[in-house]
Order: structure tokens, then C-alpha cells, then sequence
């Protein structure tokens, strides 16, 4: 058997299996013959060399607790560590990759190299992950985007070096998301040319902050700045926090936030400040400044706006949350699909083979639409790459409601489909060696990472909402944001659908602008009624979140399909073009028949949401001949997938024990 598992789904046996199944749904697949490499390259694009280089770094160092199981090599933390042995290695791995150059000039190399640095890391380890990120995209970025050039000439060698770890002090006790209302206060003292920082309340105490509890000696502090006794808003600071000894310094107290349901390399700590000094020179000032007299000094004289951008180069975070998401995504179903294309259950007539778990009906509905699903929610992630590298401020608006908008997507779409692939594995999928069960715990906190995501799919409404009033108000065409389809007339969905309208892009494009634009509208109209009546905006946001979320949901389900059509129009005719089509159609058919909006709205008649229903079906038999090839397609390499994904009776024999 051994070695040959894989293949058993190809043998006369499972052809008749196949073709009845088939048969029973009436379809006639077309079988797309398309180049893995090809498919790959769409993913990854011009990173692939830099994914690869970064993946065998890891694969060739035992420092990554290589293990072989069946003639294969696979590597994977050991999740039998206590919470400090993680938190030891994860450190060490980063040494590691830092003596292999890994890091150098890693702020000159452009964005690019940093999202492919995080996200191939975290096919990994998501803790390995996070903290190289929070090292260099939270503290360095913070430096990078909101510090001048003073700044960079002090601090990026040695945070590329590791001379100095830096952690990224935002979030506290009782503020995370809404960074306004943190606590913290600073203050200027012009006679020593200091700024003194200082933690008034235990509320106000910097919370979850990553690498705080054992490594960094340098933060960046988000505080309220009060000068002359005017509070001038939320800015950053530089404060050291220890020495290169790890010696705390003695106006600040740290303590360890504990042992974590995942992540435990990560050392999340908590910070309080007790009136430390700090130079004037270490606030960051790209958007305000503090002259060596007090004086305030700012270009922006709105405090919104000085606010907004402030904080606009922090929008990286959610595109790298989006981007790991689907990395997460893909090892899950890489590892789910593998399974069930070699593992066996009941036979349909005594004295019949087993059957294939992907040739059930059942099987294929839970994982192929998913599958589907998530390559095209992986071009969206590159969409959003793309317009944060090349951002302007006029482009801002458009990057902030992208980001909001994926990350929540993303992340929800990752979880729920490792919890697919987990039980689709069956007890399996429970063993940590095979990734999906930790990969879930380990994953779990980015959907409240950089913004909850219910709260972000609302912040997705009232950027709509405000762009659309804005438009009305003027008297002239909406445009920007996507939302140009607005001004044309409004679609019109067939009465009666059938399999050849659900697949054309013309109808998939049409309902869900009409979904969009129907929403939105009645958004519009809601807030205004309530607006009549003399309540104010926070309460009126508050009570009509229900139709908020489903507008935050169209919008993203509306900006994916476009990214895939933008995708899609590259590829010339032939078998690519051909499987990217059905993924798409499986895609749009999918969500028509899982968001209750298209019947709550009645964008779909209850007759033609049945057909939405068969469809997927229909689908899922076109799409299972091509599954071993569409996961192949991710070139995600073996060692970081798990035995069951292979041999996985021979991974489990007595001779493996």
C-alpha cells in the first residue's frame, strides 16, 4: 500500500464509483487539464521565489523539529513545550533566520518582501509569525510612517539587527479597538526638554502587548499629549523599556499576561508607566510636533483629521492579518481534501469497495466550495496588497474600507474552514501533528485582532453610507470605492434560473450590485428616519447594525467577485481560464445560497433559491476531479502539511510508534 494511497482514487473501482455518482446528478464535467504552476503563480505572483526561499530555510534547519514519519520529512513546532520553551525557540528560530540574512535592509526591500516574510513564516508558526511582525511592521512601522527621518537613522539598523526588540504599546486594559479613549497621559516638561509618561489608572495599563513580558527593550507608546494643559490627542513615543541586559527600567513594571488558549511563543505582557522620562526627540512627529519650548506644531489643524492620519499607516496590519488568513486556509484544506482523496468508508452494496470520502455528495458539499471559495478570497488579499504598496492619501479612504472589509472576511471565512477540515479528518483532525486542530486554536484571535470583526463590517457601513449621502448631496454620479455601478440603472435577475444564467458573469455581477445598492439605500433611509426623530448618530448606529452588517457584507462579497473577474480577464482561453470560471461560479453560487440576504431581501424567489441550491451540488461534481490539483496548486510543500495528508495508514503503523 505504501506509496500508492494517494493514487487509489484513480483505479477502475472508483471511476464506476465516480461515474455514478455523476451520473445521479446529471452533469457532464468538463476536466480542465491546467498547470499547477500556472494556477501557482496567479496566487503568489512575482513573491513565489522569495515564499520558496523563505520556506526552505525552514525546512533545512533543526532548529524546526524535523520529524519523519512514513519516509517523509514533516516540520512543526513542538506544541508538547511549556508556554517559556515556545516563547525560548520562537526566539531562537528568529535568530537563526537573522544570521541567514533573512532581515537585512529589511526597510529598504519595499512591502512586498514584508508580507511574503510574515505570511510564509506563519505557514509555520503562527507565534514565529506574529512575532517577527509585531518586531518590524508594529514597532519598525511605527518608526517607519510616523517617524521622521531622525528616527529612521537611529533606529532601523538596530531593529534590523535585533540590537534592539521593540513591541507596539497601543491597546489597554479597557481600550483595545477604540484607540481615542486610551488613558495613558503625557506630558512636557520644557525645562528639561522631556516628555514624562505616565499610567494614571489600572485601566490605562498597555494590555496584550506583544513581546512585552520577556524580550523587548523599546516600545512605542500610544498616549494622550497634553501640553499647557491642552490635550492635543493620541501620539507615539519611543521609550525604552529595559536595558540589553534585561533589566527593567525603574519607572516601568511589567507583568506576564499569561498562558494563551494559542500562540504561546508569543510573550504577551502588560505595561505601567510611572512618570517615565523620555527625550523630546523620541516622539514620533511625521503629523505633529513639540518644539523644545512647549509649543505644539501641527500642519493639520483638525484634530479628526490629524487623527485619521495618524493612524492611516496602521491599515498594514489588517493586510497582513487577510493575507496569513489564507494561508492558515489553504494548509487546512490541503490537508483535508489530500485525506479524504485516500481514506476509505462503508461500500454502497455488500462485497463492493469502500468509497472514496471525496466521492460522497456530502463530502464534496462541506469541502469543495470552500475550496472554491478560498481562491477567491486569495486574489481579493493580493487586490488589497497591491493598493496598500501603491497607496496615496487620495487613495486612503479606498485602502481603509478594502482593509476593514477582507480582514473580517478572510478571517472568518479561515475559521470556519478549519473547522470543516477538522471534522472532515474525523478524530484524525483532533491530533496536533496534523495541524488543523492547532491551527484553529492558534488562529482564533485574528478575528478580534486589529478590530472585531462585527465592528468592522459596521465601520464598512458608514464609510458607504457617508460617500453615498455625500453624492446625493452634490447632485452628481457617486464614484470611487467601487460603487460606480450606482449610477446605472438598476439590474434586472431572471424570474426563473437556471444552470447557463448562474454561471455567466453578466447575472453573478448583476445581483450582487443589486444587493449592494439595495441595502445601502435601505441603510440610507433608516439612519434618516431615525435621524428625523432627533436621536444622534451613535445611538442611530447602534440600533441598526443588523443592516449594517449585511451592507459590510455585500460590499466585500461584491469588491472579491470583482478582483476575480480582474484576475480572470488576464488569462487567456484554454483549461486555466476554464477552471477559474467554474471556481467562480461556485464562488457566487455559494454565497447566494448561505447569506439569508438574498431571500430576507428578496433578491431570490424561493423557487429560484432552490435552483441556487441544486447548483452547488451540480458544482461540487465538476469541481472533485480537479480537487488533488486545485490544492496542489497553493505549492505549499509537504514537510509543512502532515502524514495524513500522505500515507496516512503507513504514518500510523506499529513500525511508526
Amino acid at each position: 500500500m505504501k506509496g500508492e494511497t494517494l493514487k487509489s482514487y484513480q483505479t477502475f473501482d472508483r471511476v464506476k464509483l465516480l461515474t455514478r455518482h455523476l451520473q445521479n446528478h446529471n452533469a457532464t464535467p468538463c476536466v480542465y487539464d491546467f498547470d499547477t504552476k500556472s494556477l501557482r503563480k496567479l496566487l503568489d505572483g512575482a513573491s513565489v521565489d522569495d515564499i520558496d526561499y523563505i520556506f526552505n530555510l525552514m525546512i533545512q534547519s533543526n532548529l524546526f523539529c524535523p520529524r519523519e514519519r512514513d519516509g517523509k520529512v514533516f516540520i512543526a513546532p513542538d506544541f508538547n513545550q511549556s508556554m517559556e520553551q515556545q516563547r525560548e525557540m520562537t526566539m531562537r528560530r528568529i535568530d537563526y533566520l537573522r544570521e541567514q540574512g533573512v532581515f537585512d535592509e529589511l526597510f529598504s526591500k519595499g512591502h512586498l518582501w514584508g508580507f511574503v516574510l510574515s505570511e510564509a513564516l506563519g505557514v509555520y508558526d503562527h507565534s514565529l509569525s506574529i512575532k517577527v511582525s509585531v518586531h518590524f511592521f508594529l514597532w519598525g512601522g511605527a518608526i517607519r510612517f510616523m517617524g521622521t527621518k531622525r528616527h529612521h537613522d537611529k533606529w532601523f539598523k538596530p531593529t534590523e539587527t535585533y540590537q534592539v526588540k521593540g513591541c507596539f504599546a497601543m491597546t489597554e486594559l479597557g481600550h483595545g479597538s477604540n484607540v481615542r479613549g486610551i488613558e495613558t497621559m503625557t506630558r512636557y516638561d520644557a525645562s528639561t526638554g522631556e516628555f514624562i509618561i505616565n499610567t494614571p489608572c489600572e485601566s490605562a495599563q498597555k494590555y496584550w502587548i506583544g513581546g512585552a513580558a520577556n524580550d523587548a527593550t523599546h516600545t512605542v507608546v500610544f498616549s494622550q499629549l497634553e501640553i499647557n494643559g491642552v490635550n492635543q490627542g493620541v501620539h507615539a513615543f519611543i521609550a525604552q523599556i529595559r536595558d540589553e541586559n534585561g533589566n527593567k527600567h525603574p519607572n516601568i513594571r511589567i507583568a506576564d499576561c499569561g498562558h494563551k488558549i494559542g500562540l504561546n511563543g508569543v510573550d504577551n505582557g502588560r505595561i505601567w508607566f510611572d512618570n517615565l522620562r523620555i527625550p523630546r526627540e523620541n516622539l514620533l512627529n511625521s503629523v505633529a510636533d513639540v518644539s523644545p519650548d512647549g509649543q505644539y506644531q501641527s500642519a493639520i489643524k483638525d484634530p479628526d483629521q490629524r487623527f485619521a492620519a495618524f493612524l492611516a499607516p496602521l491599515t498594514s496590519g489588517r493586510v497582513m492579518i487577510a493575507g496569513s488568513s489564507m494561508y492558515s486556509t489553504k494548509i487546512g484544506l490541503a490537508i483535508a481534501i489530500r485525506y479524504s482523496l485516500s481514506r476509505h468508508a462503508f461500500s454502497i452494496r455488500p462485497n463492493e469497495p469502500e468509497v472514496l470520502l471525496l466521492d460522497y455528495p456530502t463530502h464534496q458539499r462541506r469541502l469543495l466550495p470552500l475550496l472554491a471559495k478560498t481562491y477567491a478570497l486569495s486574489f481579493a488579499s493580493n487586490y488589497l496588497k497591491m493598493i496598500y504598496i501603491k497607496r496615496t492619501p487620495e487613495s486612503m479612504k479606498s485602502v481603509h474600507l478594502a482593509s476593514s472589509a477582507l480582514k473580517a472576511v478572510l478571517t472568518w471565512h479561515c475559521m470556519r474552514t478549519l473547522q470543516e477540515c477538522r471534522e472532515a479528518c474525523g478524530v484524525q483532525g483532533l491530533q496536533t501533528e496534523n495541524h488543523v486542530g492547532h491551527l484553529k486554536k492558534e488562529y482564533d484571535v485574528q478575528l478580534t485582532f486589529e478590530g472585531d470583526n462585527n465592528v468592522l463590517m459596521q465601520q464598512v457601513s458608514k464609510v458607504l453610507l457617508a460617500e453615498f449621502l455625500a453624492a446625493k448631496k452634490r447632485n452628481k454620479p457617486i464614484k470611487g470605492l467601487g460603487l460606480e455601478h450606482l449610477n446605472k440603472p438598476v439590474p434586472i435577475i431572471p424570474s426563473h434560473l437556471t444552470t447557463s444564467i448562474l454561471r455567466t458573469t453578466q447575472f453573478q455581477t448583476d445581483i450582487f450590485c443589486l444587493r449592494e445598492r439595495d441595502l445601502l439605500h435601505r441603510f440610507a433611509t433608516e439612519v434618516s428616519q431615525h435621524l428625523a426623530q432627533g436621536e444622534s448618530k451613535e445611538h442611530i448606529f447602534t440600533v441598526t447594525y443588523q443592516i449594517a452588517e449585511d451592507l459590510g457584507r455585500a460590499f466585500s462579497d461584491r469588491l472579491i467577485l470583482q478582483t476575480y473577474l480582474d484576475v480572470e480577464a488576464t488569462i487567456p482561453e484554454g483549461p486555466l481560464k476554464g477552471i477559474l470560471g467554474l471556481m467562480r461560479s461556485m464562488y457566487t453560487t455559494i454565497v447566494l445560497e448561505e447569506d439569508a440576504s438574498f431571500l430576507r431581501y428578496s433578491y431570490l424567489s424561493t423557487d429560484n433559491a432552490a435552483v441556487v441550491r441544486k447548483e452547488v451540488l451540480k458544482l461540487c461534481s465538476e469541481l472533485r476531479p480537479h480537487a488533488l490539483s486545485l490544492v496542489s496548486s497553493f505549492g505549499i510543500p509537504d514537510a509543512f502539511l502532515a502524514p495524513i495528508a500522505f500515507n496516512w495508514v503507513d504514518a500510523n503503523a506499529w513500525s511508526s510508534v
